[in-house]
């Protein structure tokens, strides 16, 4: 073994262990935090690691990985219901600031067209991740505000990609490359393009069905990996930016039943090779610069932080929000974002933009970043806007469109499809997981809303909304109910949880849980035909029904009563002969009264 590489590897997980906590508790965020403990462990700080040039190569697939999980959120139908919001406030948000950023790149600095308005459009992204967690963090995704950010934010995801294809395309053109090789070379890539697509629409799912069916867990998450990386060297192999493929490769699956499954697969391989590319930008950092010129990088910083805050806060003012709540989104959104490290790493690499320019504007991002929590924090004092709270109305219709549900259905065999019939008819908001590739694929045929997952994993249910659902609905068999209901409640203490029982056996369990709610499987039925047979035998509905339900109360009273000695047999026998007696003294009481 490479004892160097294993050493290395340690630096950076202790970096990460130490100065990820620490950051997050001043409320700075983790990407600051990992940019902080690259800069301090790389060349120009501890200098424990000399070269960071080869992680940050092999880091660059987090940021594939990442691309592939915003496609996959990028469901058509959830773009559809956004359009206005996402083409107006998102583009007009992106279109003004790279107007801005270009002309004072270009009139002011003096650098040529082509950098300026590459240089214009990165500047306008922000930090997804940043302003996400400052979003979450203020209780204000689920608000008109939060949406208008969210809007804002997933347009500039969905520009990432044409961005790194623009700098490529002007990176190539600047080299000895004739007019009708470059025509040859787009045309190649765009038929490429649509093959993939075709052919993804075609097979993929059906390829992901078949390892499914007879495959593993390991072999999922290796399809996974084999689909993000797979497709992100083809693009490369065509000339193309890898992450392009991996986008690609995530809107394709979309609308796939294995979606939450592969999001949850690809979640802990893109947040530590993301880490590690953070760390290896910190390393990149030239910290000296900020030393030498720090007029010109805070100064920078703080001019970009002014100009998009003006221009988000002056947006959404015409949206309808007060500007009280359009200078904190503005705020918020106000950073450079972590695209800036790619789309800038990509144009270094390919000779279009200088060394110290790349130098000067990574270190202008970094900077506006960790200023980002500080000048909110000043603001939100200033206005005072509780940071807990917002002002608008929570907007239920619009809420609905963005599709976080309000039940997520464990299991969705006959029981649970009742269930999700019922919601579906009062339009209420679900999500339904079945870890069965064959009868997922089945139910999908009749219109239902399905996808490919073990909820018993935390994972799959997090990226299927359970941090968004109210009631969590555990139709399957016993083995995996449990440990689903102890994963969730473990997480997730205040969810309300209804659990189907297969048997009373199984019901003891569910109660030992402290799930209240619990459905056996045959119980409701059974009593609904001992109902019948007494009618028949000529009592009338309204004797029939209370019978029924004093035996339904007597019995789940039992059964509660059982749970204490699930173990003990004896007192088992001893409690059943009660519970006759008992139920016998109730049966004639009742025909007494």
């Amino acid at each position: 073994m490479d004892h160097h590489l294993l050493e290395n590897v340690l630096y950076y997980l202790l970096a990460s262990v130490i100065a990820i906590p620490i950051f997050r508790r001043l409320g700075l965020g983790a990407i600051l935090g990992y940019l902080t403990a690259g800069a301090i462990i790389g060349p120009d700080g501890l200098q424990l690691i000399s070269d960071p040039t080869s992680a940050l190569h092999f880091a660059e697939i987090g940021v594939v990985m990442l691309l592939f999980v915003i496609g996959l959120e990028l469901a058509p139908e959830k773009l559809w219901h956004m359009r206005n919001q996402i083409l107006m406030l998102g583009g007009g948000q992106l279109l003004i600031c790279t107007t801005l950023l270009s002309a004072l790149f270009f009139f002011v600095v003096g650098l040529p067209g082509q950098i300026s308005i590459v240089l214009g459009l990165t500047l306008a992204l922000s930090s997804t991740a940043f302003a996400i967690q400052l979003m979450d963090e203020r209780g204000i995704i689920a608000t008109p505000t939060g949406r208008k950010g969210f809007s804002i934010l997933l347009l500039q995801d969905m520009a990432v990609i044409p961005i790194l294809l623009l700098v490529q395309f002007w990176a190539n053109a600047s080299t000895e490359v004739t007019e009708g090789a470059s025509l040859t070379s787009i045309l190649i890539c765009t038929g490429a393009i649509v093959a993939i697509l075709v052919i993804s629409k075609l097979y993929l799912s059906s390829c992901l069905s078949i390892i499914a069916k007879y495959g593993s867990h390991e072999v999922m998450t290796a399809a996974a990996l084999l689909i993000v990386l797979g497709m992100a060297m083809l693009m490369q192999f065509l000339g193309l930016s890898m992450g392009l493929g991996a986008f690609i490769a995530g809107i394709m699956l979309a609308n796939s039943s294995f979606r939450h499954q592969l999001e949850a697969d690809i979640e802990p391989f893109q947040g530590l090779l993301l880490g590690l590319f953070f760390i290896a930008v910190g390393m990149t950092l030239d910290l000296q610069l900020l030393i030498n010129e720090p007029i010109l990088i805070i100064g920078g910083a703080l001019a970009l932080m002014a100009i998009k805050t003006a221009v988000i806060a002056s947006l959404v003012k015409l949206f309808g929000q007060n500007w009280r709540e359009g200078i904190s989104l503005g705020l918020i959104l106000s950073q450079g974002g972590e695209f800036a490290f790619v789309v800038l790493s990509q144009a270094h690499s390919l000779g279009f933009v200088e060394t110290a320019l790349s130098n000067q504007v990574v270190l202008t991002v970094g900077v506006s970043m960790a200023l980002t929590s500080p000048l909110l924090a000043i603001w939100t004092r200033l206005s005072k806007t509780p940071s807990n709270t917002e002002s608008d109305e929570y907007d239920t219709a619009q809420n609905e469109g963005e599709g976080e549900p309000e039940v997520i259905v464990a299991g969705f065999g006959r029981f649970g499809q009742i269930i999700g019939r019922i919601l579906a008819a009062n339009n209420i908001p679900f999500t339904a997981l079945d870890k069965s590739s064959s009868h997922v694929d089945f139910v999908r045929r009749f219109g239902n809303k399905i996808y490919y997952g073990d909820a018993a994993r935390i994972d799959v249910l997090q990226t299927a909304g359970i941090k968004h659902a109210r009631v969590l609905v555990v139709c399957v068999n016993s083995e995996d109910s449990i440990a689903i209901i102890e994963n969730a409640k473990r997480k997730y203490p205040d969810l309300f949880i209804i659990a189907r029982a297969l048997n009373r056996n199984h019901a003891y369990q569910l109660h030992e849980l402290g799930v209240e709610h619990v459905f056996r499987e045959y119980f409701g039925s059974s009593l609904e035909a001992a109902e019948a047979t007494l009618t028949t035998l000529g009592y009338t509905d309204v004797q029939a029904i209370d019978k029924i339900e004093i035996f339904r109360s007597h019995d789940e009273g039992m059964l509660r009563k059982a749970v204490e000695y699930k173990e003990d047999q004896a007192k088992h026998h001893e409690l059943a002969k009660e519970g006759r007696k008992e139920l016998e003294s109730l049966f004639t009481k009742d025909e007494k009264i």
